[in-house]
């Protein structure tokens, strides 16, 4: 990092340099002298479309009203959907959603196979509390273009990822009824099917699928629909297999290679997540910003007034973009504290063992954050049991949390570990239960299958993150 910046410095009239530096120190995840590079980088090009797109994504991403900097970028250079999209989130972050949300539409409207704009309008409208809007779009664009496979495939990802298999099903068949080739689709068929507990078919539909069909991600829908149907002997060599192969696919099935090894009592369970050093709490409340100060903070993020369609929260709602790359004060601090917690997570950990997936990784690296953000959830709200395929290790850090009520269960809002996602059927229990104190830290890894207990009445205000994992 040093070389570069003292050739910025050195070299004071080039752009490139001051870009190449903005670019490294966000990597680093330090925005604020990400933003000052990206500053004289404009200053010394201040026509240059993508140091202009860099200087937008930084300032976002920092927490600063942005919009104005995404509109220079989209006035630098030629049409970009990455442009596009920022500036959208750029107009939801300071309240000018309903603008965003025009501009989309408007231009899907001229550009209807622009796959990106439809899924960022989706998500959009869901924020927005419209998610029965969210796939108007895509309906309208599938009007014009009947057999579009890839309009047909992004509305059912994002049927697929929200869960709604009955409308996946009837999706499905509109495509086929409007000319589209079953084998096209084949693989959300049977996807479909498993999900929907038509044992039978699905296992006739995986079957027929070919080779190349039974890409990674469809493999891990076979994974789970022989865990459903309690096929232990089948499904062993496929995660072994996975595991085997390594990269991507080694990390997506850490979760359902855990299922299947307590289930089947192999004594790998306890190898890969029996050991009671993965799991700890930590009590930040003396290191973080006044909770009371924290809690009001974290609370004015919450602007949506609608959940993700592709995540975990379940009655409330969840912020966006990345919480600790914010620069100003308060999230600087909560950073700070977070990180040091993680610091020493890391240096208690076993000793390293280069083929399990929290251990195997390097711990004399830098603490890097592949994401943060905070879900704030209300009347009885929860988050549905699931992991995170992107990160090393995860968190769960109480803010602020509601009054017990008269009836509430003991465990009612505790934070659970080990219990999978409902719809496989399995019925196993958590294998361990945190209760939520105020300034409590909970880290695990990212792999681990987690959840919330819900609770009948007021706010639970958390900040969670992903480390990434180590370069």
């Amino acid at each position: 990092m040093l070389p570069l910046v003292a050739a910025a410095a050195n070299r004071s009239g080039s752009a490139r340099l001051w870009q190449w530096t903005g670019l490294l120190h966000r990597g680093l995840d330090d925005h604020a002298a990400a933003l000052a590079a990206f500053e004289e980088a404009v200053r010394l090009a201040p026509g240059d479309a993508s140091i202009a797109h860099g200087h937008a994504r930084v300032a976002y991403e920092a927490g600063l009203d942005a919009v104005a900097l995404f509109e220079t970028a989209e006035r630098s250079g030629p049409p970009s959907s990455d442009v596009l999209i920022g500036l959208a989130a750029a107009r939801w972050a300071t309240g000018r959603g309903n603008e965003a949300e025009a501009a989309l539409d408007s231009i899907l409207m001229q550009v209807p196979m622009w796959i990106a704009g439809h899924v960022q309008l989706a998500q959009l409208r869901a924020l927005m509390g419209r998610a029965e809007e969210a796939y108007a779009s895509l309906e309208r664009a599938l009007v014009q273009a009947p057999k579009s496979l890839p309009l047909w495939r992004a509305l059912f990802n994002l049927h697929l990822e929200g869960e709604n298999y009955a409308e996946l099903v009837e999706a499905i068949l509109r495509a086929e009824a409007a000319g589209v080739p079953g084998p096209e689709i084949a693989d959300y068929a049977a996807i479909c099917a498993a999900e929907c507990g038509d044992g039978d078919r699905a296992d006739q539909l995986f079957e027929a699928l070919p080779g190349e069909a039974m890409r990674q991600s469809t493999r891990i829908w076979f994974v789970r629909h022989l865990l459903r149907t309690r096929r232990f002997a089948q499904v062993g060599p496929l995660i072994d297999a996975e595991i085997e192969a390594g990269g991507a696919r080694r990390g997506a099935i850490w979760p359902y290679a855990d299922l299947l090894w307590r289930l089947t009592d192999d004594r790998r369970a306890d190898w890969l997540s029996g050991n009671p050093a993965l799991v700890r709490a930590f009590d930040l409340s003396d290191r973080l910003p006044p909770l009371a100060q924290l809690a009001e903070y974290v609370r004015s993020l919450h602007i949506a007034r609608g959940e993700y369609l592709d995540q975990s929260v379940r009655g409330g709602t969840q912020t966006d973009g990345p919480l600790f790359c914010r620069v100003d004060p308060m999230a600087r601090a909560l950073r700070a504290s977070v990180t040091e917690a993680v610091k020493a997570y890391i240096a208690a950990l076993p000793e390293t063992d280069p083929e399990h997936p929290l251990l195997a990784m390097r711990r004399d690296r830098r603490v890097r954050f592949a994401g943060s953000w905070s879900v704030r959830l209300h009347h009885g709200g929860f988050h549905a049991n699931h992991v995170h395929p992107q990160g090393w290790i995860s968190s769960a850090l109480y803010v602020a949390l509601p009054k017990r009520q008269r009836g509430d269960r003991a465990d009612a809002g505790w934070f659970k570990l080990g219990e999978p996602q409902a719809a496989l059927g399995l019925n196993m229990p958590p294998t361990q239960l945190v209760e939520p104190i105020p300034g409590r830290l909970v880290l695990f890894p990212s792999w681990l299958w987690h959840g919330t207990q819900p609770f009948s009445d007021g706010e639970r205000l958390t900040v969670a993150f992903d480390v990434a994992p180590p370069r």
